[in-house]
């Protein structure tokens, strides 16, 4: 399950890299820019949402050790 996770997180970040060089473009719609807009968001969210967990799992590891 954690290498879904993890391939889940790399696929989520090139997607995010792919919006952001296709609004960095100037060649979208003022439309198209907003819904790649608000894909990005979405993105943001759900990998920040992996990482705080990545890290909390982390922490725990660490406490552990002590």
């Amino acid at each position: 399950m954690a290498k879904n996770k993890t391939v889940d997180f790399e696929k989520s970040m090139k997607r995010l890299e792919e919006i952001i060089d296709q609004l960095e473009g100037e060649s979208a719609s003022l439309e198209k820019s907003l819904k790649l807009f608000e894909e990005g968001m979405k993105l943001t969210d759900t990998c920040r949402g992996m990482l705080e967990e990545a890290e909390a799992k982390i922490n725990k590891l660490l406490d552990g050790e002590k």
